[in-house]
């Protein structure tokens, strides 16, 4: 039997820190649940489709600035070595930011997996300019390395999209920027730059595309 005492304290316990009963009916169906991961797999599939055109663009920029760098390798600097590069950059860097803000204001909800591959590509930026840096400084080419860095942030990508024609580029970067290393050709050089960037980013960036109409149609 409780002691008055007891009974004052345990009245004022359940005045301080009432508990309420949780209501289950908020709980959703099976059906209901299945419909939200459709949705979000769905919306996953229309936010990644939409990197077919960065692909694209740099995959054609990029090889311009290669074989323009190619065709010109006996003229003095800065058209022979760093010209058409820098060009390259910087038209890409002003049209992906033009595309980029035009689809936020079209699409202000992003997937959660949108942010991972910007801080994905954000990283590869800032590796490949120190690796610019260095290899300026030592009077080295900076292209074998960055085309294997390339490929860590195009398997990547790809993993995350589960996209395989990216995560095979991926792979292609990487063998071509081991070749790269090991040929003092420049010709050679340049079929393995162009062919990687081909094959890895242009035939990827394609399939999006594709992808990313049947989306739009369905």
């Amino acid at each position: 039997m409780k002691s008055k005492c007891d009974s004052c304290l345990y009245n004022k316990l359940v005045y301080i820190c009432p508990i309420k009963p949780i209501a289950m009916e908020t709980s959703m169906t099976a059906q209901e649940s299945l419909k939200v991961i459709e949705a979000m797999i769905g919306q996953a599939k229309r936010s990644f489709s939409r990197l077919s055109f960065y692909f694209l663009l740099w995959g054609f920029l990029l090889i311009g600035a290669m074989l323009f760098t190619y065709l010109f390798r006996d003229q003095p600097e800065p058209l022979s070595q760093g010209l058409s590069w820098g060009v390259a950059g910087m038209l890409g860097g002003v049209i992906s930011a033009i595309y980029g803000a035009r689809q936020g204001k079209l699409a202000p909800v992003h997937n959660p997996m949108d942010r991972v591959i910007g801080w994905l590509w954000a990283t590869f930026v800032i590796s490949m300019l120190i690796t610019m840096v260095v290899a300026a400084k030592q009077h080295q080419d900076p292209g074998p390395m960055i085309t294997v860095l390339t490929g860590f942030a195009t398997f990547l990508t790809g993993q995350i999209m589960r996209f395989r024609p990216l995560i095979l580029g991926g792979v292609l970067f990487w063998i071509a920027g081991i070749a790269m290393q090991f040929t003092d050709g420049a010709l050679m050089a340049t079929v393995l730059y162009c062919g990687a960037m081909f094959f890895g980013y242009i035939v990827p960036g394609f399939m999006l595309k594709r992808q990313e109409n049947e989306l739009r149609a369905a």
